[in-house]
């Protein structure tokens, strides 16, 4: 059976693979997050594809580490041009393996320079996030798919991003040493579950993130960072305190 007939052709979809495993490294993590994007792209959503570690992402929380920061000695920062392309897609997806049961030191990296950008206001005077969909995608040999799904997804509602239903996905091979997602014998693409979860991700973020770019973003009201800078208090019931 097919899905129902939707227009998601107008939308845009950044997918940041954060493996350790520089390019042309075949990494586990890019082979499921493709199968989300192949989905996307069937019902016409332009996908940019970032492996984060192809790049040099300095540490911290400025914008610019190159520029931003007083006495800053990075020599090279290539986060402010990657956040141009996710900032441009109206949905986010954060792939991870497991490491020592948490999310890779790459994907906290991206989701530390995520939040220096977060205190910037969107046209609306909301903050700069608001207004997108985001999920989560992981691999891996050992437990914690959930325990990272539950961080990752907190950290980025956060920032502003909108999570829907079932916005994680993930495959985990047996623990310790053995056969991952792609390898043979692994049992990975054969996984019902995954499959499933990995469907329904996709799905459920090109739901929401059309439902926002239709409303020309996050619903105004009570949340515009500008407004309350400038005393709004929107029924607060401790005004006085402003």
């Amino acid at each position: 059976m097919t899905a129902p007939q939707h227009d998601f052709s107008g939308l845009t979809a950044a997918y940041v693979n954060c493996t350790l495993k520089p390019s042309p490294e075949t990494s586990h993590t890019q082979g499921l997050m493709d199968n989300s994007i192949s989905i996307m792209e069937s019902q016409g959503v332009t996908v940019d594809r970032i492996r984060a570690v192809d790049h040099v992402i300095a540490p911290g929380v400025y914008p610019d580490m190159t520029q931003d920061v007083p006495g800053g000695n990075q020599e090279r920062d290539d986060w402010p041009a990657l956040a141009e392309r996710i900032l441009a897609a109206d949905i986010l997806v954060l792939g991870t393996p497991v490491w020592l049961g948490e999310r890779s030191s790459v994907a906290s990296r991206v989701i530390e320079r995520l939040y220096g950008l977060s205190g910037e206001q969107n046209d609306r005077g909301q903050y700069l996030y608001y207004g997108r969909a985001a999920g989560v995608i992981v691999t891996g040999n050992e437990d914690g798919a959930k325990h990272i799904a539950m961080n990752t997804l907190y950290s980025l509602q956060h920032l502003g991003y909108v999570i829907p239903p079932q916005a994680d996905a993930a495959w985990l091979g047996a623990i310790g040493p053995g056969p991952s997602y792609l390898d043979e014998g692994s049992g990975g693409q054969e996984s019902d579950f995954t499959r499933r979860n990995t469907t329904f991700m996709a799905w459920n973020l090109m739901h929401t993130a059309a439902w926002l770019k239709s409303g020309g973003g996050f619903p105004e009201g009570g949340n515009s960072t500008k407004e309350w800078n400038d005393g709004a208090t929107f029924d607060h019931p401790n005004p006085e305190y402003r």
